[in-house]
């Protein structure tokens, strides 16, 4: 993994902080502070001060004005998924609006609490990341599946006693994680990145089949986002390029308005704050049998808790040790569903969304993740600005969600390429994994024959690859055999501290 945060030399010159960009003048540094840019000089992120001792730029704070702005571009990005998720819920169970809004407030306060718990990480929750958390997924086919075949008060109680367990087998699983190298976690990140680039690609053309699939028009509006966003990164400065995907978004929506794709109407109905209301569908019925997926289910949530884990740490530049951070974001994601489920939500969980926008913009500070929580606690109460981003066209948020889940998938194959796969061995874990993953990414509706909670699990293809990598790695380098071979090679001894990830 990386190398320790602040080199010492000593009699040299002041050391240069890893992923920062280099001083401006050579020789040129100031005491206590840092080196002064050169005129005329483009720096795409806050560079930490290279200074011994200084703050890590995922420590770092910035003008409160600057900070609420980049939140603001998270929230653009992430708030399709939380507005969808309740939208489809809604529909799927055939809620009443009235039901319908109360959860969509909910869904954007939790969301921002979430958000808030894993950025500070208070206490022991938390591991002090820019992360941001949503429903949706997988969390809530199994809440809705539950639902329907239980009714609603047992698919709240599915997800309290799911949060209960999570914090139960937590411990169990802490022992486990020397069996994620970043040969696992690497090949679990790109069936993250493709996962979410298929989200942000079917938001843009509607679902096969459906009416309006693969509409021109809405396809042109969102590659002319993503030309935008791409056009505003190679031409802006300073803080202006750092905004480049939420002027992308801007910039998107006024051309889908000149085109007549904006509808606006809704935005002047409706009342004007929104307090949600806990348990709206009742007492909660306690069923262990029905909430059994959603329990096997929050398993695999865990082996993606790591990945993600680690690949925000790679992504900010900033060394760890998963097995204290880690079990830090699975509280988070336990403690912020326990609080969900008492509003009638189904699982909520750490998302991978913006760590592509992390990696895009180079703004790396996790006050500006939660700055985008409180934000999203804000629009958890004020229901005309939720409107006003639902009134966002989903090609918009699609084709810039498409750029910046992408990049995800490029951070995992980096770690791929530290998991030595000249090695055989390490080629074939990699290669099946993929093969397996991606199977339901690639051929939707493989697994319908199979019993309805099997087939949740099995078309989760995170669940599938990490599960997969996970044992293979076993199989060929821990079971029967001390050798070390060149995927541990790659891998950090257990005992050192201060490592991303190890083997």
């Amino acid at each position: 993994m990386s190398s320790p945060e602040h080199p010492v030399v000593p009699d040299s010159p002041p050391p240069v902080v890893p992923d920062s960009p280099p001083p401006a003048a050579p020789g040129a540094a100031v005491p206590d502070s840092p080196p002064p840019a050169a005129p005329g000089a483009v720096v795409p992120d806050s560079p930490p001060p290279a200074v011994p001792g200084a703050v890590h730029p995922v420590d770092e704070s910035r003008p409160l004005g600057r900070i609420l702005l980049f939140g603001v571009q998270h929230v653009l990005v992430m708030a399709a998924t939380p507005i969808s998720a309740i939208f489809l819920m809604s529909a799927t169970l055939r809620l009443n609006p009235g039901v319908t809004v109360d959860l969509l407030s909910a869904a954007l306060l939790l969301s921002g609490v979430g958000s808030l718990i894993q950025s500070l990480g208070p206490w022991k929750f938390g591991p002090r990341l820019p992360f941001v958390m949503l429903p949706g997924g997988a969390p809530l086919i199994l809440f809705m599946s539950i639902a329907q075949q239980h009714g609603l008060r047992t698919a709240t109680g599915a997800v309290l006693l799911t949060a209960v367990f999570t914090f139960l087998v937590l411990p169990l699983f802490t022992r486990l994680l020397r069996f994620f190298p970043p040969l696992v976690i690497g090949t679990m990140i790109v069936i993250v990145g493709v996962n979410l680039v298929k989200v942000g690609a079917l938001l843009v053309t509607g679902q096969p089949g459906a009416p309006g699939f693969g509409d021109p028009a809405r396809l042109g509006l969102a590659f002319a986002t993503i030309g935008l966003i791409v056009l505003f990164t190679r031409l802006l400065r300073g803080v202006l390029r750092q905004l480049a995907v939420l002027l992308g978004l801007a910039a998107g929506t006024v051309l889908a308005a000149a085109t007549g794709q904006v509808h606006a109407g809704a935005l002047l109905t409706g009342q004007l704050v929104g307090v949600p209301h806990p348990l709206p569908f009742g007492t909660p019925a306690f069923d262990v049998v029905a909430a059994l997926p959603l329990m096997l289910y929050s398993l695999a949530s865990m082996a993606e808790a790591t990945g993600q884990t680690v690949i925000n740490a790679e992504a900010v530049g900033k060394d760890i040790d998963i097995r204290s951070a880690v079990p830090r974001t699975v509280r988070g994601d336990a403690l912020t569903s326990l609080i969900g489920g008492c509003f009638g939500l189904p699982l909520m969980v750490t998302s991978g969304e913006n760590i592509g926008i992390v990696r895009v913009t180079g703004v790396r500070s996790r006050y500006v993740t939660a700055a985008a929580g409180a934000v999203l606690v804000v629009l958890g109460f004020l229901t005309p600005v939720a409107r006003a981003i639902s009134v966002m066209p989903s090609a918009v948020v699609g084709g810039a969600a498409m750029a910046v889940f992408a990049v995800i998938t490029v951070l995992g194959v980096q770690m791929l390429g530290r998991a030595s796969l000249e090695d055989h061995t390490a080629a074939l874990t990699c290669a099946v994994a993929l093969a397996l993953g991606l199977l339901p990414v690639l051929v939707p509706g493989v697994y319908a024959g199979f019993p309805s909670g099997v087939r949740i699990l099995l078309e989760s293809g995170v669940a599938v690859g990490a599960l997969t990598a996970a044992v293979l790695n076993v199989f060929f380098h821990h079971l029967g055999r001390r050798t070390v071979t060149g995927l541990a090679a790659t891998a950090v001894p257990a005992e050192a501290p201060g490592t991303a990830a190890r083997a």
